[in-house]
């Protein structure tokens, strides 16, 4: 069953925090300098960082490089978010990690509700810490963008049987353990479905947490439609008849 984080006990701090078994993932396709900037504002605040370039494009990781000193690792086509993660979160559990946070790169996401993220991890409260908008803030959400997200909750909670309130959210939390035992093969979008169904089957103690997710022209671009919606549906179904 889900708990929902403290905001009173899990308060965030304006210092610095360099914890070197904590892992940032960044995965990113043509985000541009949207990346150098949610690179920046990752690098006031934590060590460990790896951006993981789905085969863009643009130049942007290079001067990931160039200009912040970031772990990159490159797919030379791109393959997904899905992917994009699987590859950073390997990579960081390669190098130690007790500890991995998953943080989109197109800046809808904001850096001080990392700590909140991680809090219950350091605890050992819980494996899984799950970003919730819909327990936090929106900014600039249109009300069919809100339809479709309400609409992947129920569809999650009838057919995959895990009670949250945010479904497709990039801001996470895994424990070692968990980063262990989630392995995604879904390299689409239908991923973060995918995880929330690893949670269940493996076990792992969740726990939603109030973030807040800023949309702007290019991440409702990027973003699911509702024809991509139904696509995640149908990937989704096929994925558990070929269990």
């Amino acid at each position: 069953m889900s708990t929902t984080c403290n905001d009173d006990k899990l308060a965030t701090t304006s210092e610095p925090v360099f914890e070197e078994n904590v892992w940032i993932v960044v995965p990113a396709y043509n985000e541009g300098e949207r990346l150098l900037a949610t690179i920046a504002s990752l690098r006031e605040h934590y060590k460990n960082i790896v951006v993981v370039d789905d085969g863009s494009r643009d130049n942007a990781s290079d001067l990931a490089v160039e200009k912040t000193n970031v772990w990159v690792l490159r797919h030379p086509v791109n393959s997904g978010q899905g992917a994009a993660l699987q590859t950073g979160i390997d990579f960081a559990l390669e190098r130690g990690a007790e500890a991995i946070v998953t943080f989109d790169g197109d800046g809808q996401h904001d850096v001080h509700d990392i700590d909140n993220i991680l809090e219950p991890l350091r605890q050992g409260q819980c494996d899984v810490v799950l970003g919730s908008r819909f327990l936090g803030n929106t900014e600039g959400m249109p009300l069919s963008r809100y339809l479709v997200l309400k609409a992947a909750v129920l569809f999650t909670r009838i057919f995959s049987r895990i009670r949250v309130t945010d479904t497709h959210n990039g801001l996470r939390g895994l424990s070692r353990k968990a980063a262990k035992r989630i392995q995604i093969t879904l390299n689409r979008m239908a991923h973060a479905s995918e995880i929330l169904d690893q949670v269940r089957f493996h076990d792992l103690r969740f726990r939603e947490c109030p973030v807040t997710i800023r949309y702007n022209e290019h991440t409702l671009e990027k973003g699911q439609s509702s024809w991509n919606s139904f696509r995640i549906v149908a990937q989704l179904f096929m994925s558990k008849m070929m269990r």
